[in-house]
């Protein structure tokens, strides 16, 4: 019976994840057609996602040291509240300004998410399961993408941008009730031993962690690709190849679904099984995900126009490597944290990879994009940038993300040089609680 409690807490949490990133992609699968309609630059458009990540970053340091404290289950319900009534808000949009003021509000609800649901996880399942439950939670980044690029293309193309917005929100209204019935465990539930549930010192006394950096440092690159590919990929595609954006959705959503899935089910398992092998398997393994995902990346972006069914075909396989990031690193971070610190980790974490590296993904794209699209009008004699010199900006600008992810396995593998020793830290002070816990009065 525990075990079936487990699974169903863990599917509502997933389905909670799922419409997080359904919510937080919608702009991207719209950006084509708000681009017209309020005559934007790819700039502007990059930074409606990077207004999101700097509110969403600053707050969630505070939501998360209270998702140490107080219900998670209450927090999380009312961020889900919160950001799908500010998503259909945007559908309501009359100007620019509106559009980034609903993006404000979106954030601040879903900064509850990664926080409440990482720490209920890590309460949930013992540490040897936890990579391939965190992996599942985090599935819901590609299947919440998939699905938005899936429905929010094909919908704008039939009713409009703005019904496509108000119908982001609707799944909110049964997975609200679904989240408040479930059963949200104690602190340190899963913790072979009660020791581990202790925490001593402040809220920043886990930047003292090597590895952590290390991980913060991956965070800042992995998330910039993740946002930089989820602000301009349907864009990309439609301008490269010249589908529309119902099929630039549903090809976008083809990546984000079979590599998203697959990548991050994948890496789950392996990094459950590998752990047994070597304490360094995760994050090790991680690097060479990541190493593997540039140059399919890189040939992707280059293709010529008509080559669509060979560049989704290697997008999906790099997105794949991309989003085996969470599971294996996710549980990394869990194996070297008590659980009494893991809310507080998960958002300073989020805070600093979040504003050194996912906010910059979006605007800094979209600023290479009209950079670029300005040079090869230059170069052909024109005055105006058209349609085609914005296609030629934008393909030119992501190829900034395969640069990203050989960043990101060197920083993986750095990491991976660490983790061993601040692992074997954790275990030390665990032991010494243990024997003053033996020792005291309240002992005997």
């Amino acid at each position: 019976m525990r075990d079936r409690g487990m699974m169903v807490s863990l599917l509502v949490l997933v389905g909670v994840n799922i419409l997080n990133f359904y919510d937080r992609n919608v702009p991207g699968a719209l950006a084509e057609p708000m681009r017209k309609e309020f005559n934007l630059t790819d700039a502007q458009l990059g930074l409606m996602g990077s207004a999101f990540i700097w509110l969403y970053a600053i707050v969630g340091v505070p939501l998360g040291h209270i998702a140490d404290r107080w219900s998670r289950k209450k927090l999380l319900a009312g961020g889900m509240v919160v950001w799908s009534l500010l998503t259909a808000t945007a559908g309501m949009a009359t100007s620019f300004t509106m559009l980034i003021a609903s993006r404000l509000g979106v954030a601040l609800g879903e900064a509850v998410a990664a926080p409440t649901g990482t720490s209920w996880i890590g309460d949930l399942f013992p540490a040897s399961q936890r990579a391939r439950a965190l992996s599942l939670f985090m599935l819901g980044v590609p299947i919440g993408g998939a699905l938005s690029f899936f429905f929010s293309g094909p919908i704008a193309q039939a009713y409009g941008w703005r019904t496509a917005m108000v119908f982001a929100a609707v799944p909110a209204l049964l997975l609200t009730p679904a989240l408040l019935f479930i059963h949200e465990p104690k602190r340190g539930a899963a913790e072979a031993h009660p020791h581990h549930i202790q925490a001593a010192g402040s809220m920043w006394t886990v930047l003292r962690i090597p590895t952590l950096w290390w991980i913060i440092a991956s965070g800042i690159f992995i998330n910039f690709n993740m946002y930089a590919m989820g602000s301009f990929l349907p864009a990309f595609l439609s301008r490269i190849h010249g589908v529309s954006v119902a099929q630039s959705g549903i090809s976008t959503g083809i990546v984000y679904l079979i590599g998203g899935v697959a990548g991050g089910y994948l890496a789950g398992m392996w990094g459950d099984k590998i752990i047994h092998r070597r304490k360094d398997g995760r994050m090790l393994s991680a690097a060479v995900f990541a190493l593997l995902g540039a140059p399919a990346a890189y040939m992707a972006i280059v293709l010529p126009a008509g080559t669509l069914f060979l560049a989704t075909a290697l997008l999906t396989f790099s997105y794949g490597t991309m989003n085996s990031y969470y599971g294996l690193v996710y549980s990394s971070i869990q194996d070297i944290i008590p659980p009494a610190k893991r809310g507080t980790t998960m958002a300073i974490y989020f805070m600093l990879m979040y504003l050194c590296g996912a906010s910059f993904g979006p605007y800094l794209t979209g600023h290479l994009s009209d950079t670029m699209a300005r040079r090869a009008a230059d170069a052909a004699g024109s005055a105006k940038i058209t349609e085609v010199f914005r296609a030629t900006g934008l393909q030119q600008a992501m190829v900034i993300i395969p640069v990203m992810s050989i960043a990101l396995a060197i920083v993986l593998w750095a990491g991976s040089r660490t983790i061993i020793r601040d692992m074997a830290r954790r275990e030390e002070a665990v032991a010494l609680a243990a024997a003053g816990a033996a020792t005291s009065p309240t002992a005997s």
